[in-house]
């Protein structure tokens, strides 16, 4: 499955490569890193590198084998073109949150983790209520390829919150006392 901003640069790689470096436009990466973060073959990314550079939508630094490669934040379009990274991971996060809610009976949906920028997060996703968990697997593989990334979710039945919830489970406490985002609260 493709994602719209797949579509839109006409290459997967290249939409990957600058998802990327756009996001952290303050670190550089050498071509082997950017290989394994985006998980694309050396020779892809590295045609694709080359394209970036002579547009001038990244830099490149350094020489022969250490050879590193930036976002171009003097580039007269890099605002726009960051904006619409973001607007199409937003976009695929509604399409993800839409997938996990068609999946069954949602009482709680809670976004953490990756989604507020923390990335040693226990979990990404906390999902309570009764839920086909065999589709929902199949639906999280294919969203993470878009998100570059895997996403940690947990399960739990309404009953096994409750009950973890009212022993202060230690982990679950982590997940709530901290930063989220509410998706879905039907608990009372």
């Amino acid at each position: 499955m493709r994602s719209l901003i797949d579509h839109l640069l006409g290459s997967r790689t290249r939409a990957k490569v600058l998802r990327l470096l756009l996001t952290n436009p303050e670190k550089s990466y050498f071509v082997r890193e950017i290989s394994r973060k985006i998980h694309e073959h050396m020779n892809s990314v590295r045609r694709e590198l080359q394209f970036l550079a002579s547009v001038e939508l990244i830099q490149s630094n350094g020489d022969g084998q250490k050879r590193f490669y930036r976002a171009n934040i003097e580039s007269p379009i890099f605002p726009e073109l960051k904006a619409l990274i973001f607007k199409a991971q937003v976009m695929e996060e509604q399409a993800l949150l839409s997938a996990i809610q068609g999946s069954g009976r949602i009482h709680l949906l809670v976004l953490t983790g990756f989604f507020i920028g923390q990335e040693n997060a226990q979990t990404d996703i906390l999902i309570v209520g009764s839920v086909n968990r065999k589709r929902l697997e199949r639906m999280m593989k294919s969203f993470q390829e878009h998100f570059d990334r895997e996403i940690h979710y947990t399960v739990m039945t309404r009953e096994e919150f409750e009950y973890r919830h009212a022993l202060t489970d230690r982990f679950l406490y982590g997940i709530l006392s901290g930063p989220i985002i509410t998706v879905i609260d039907k608990r009372k």
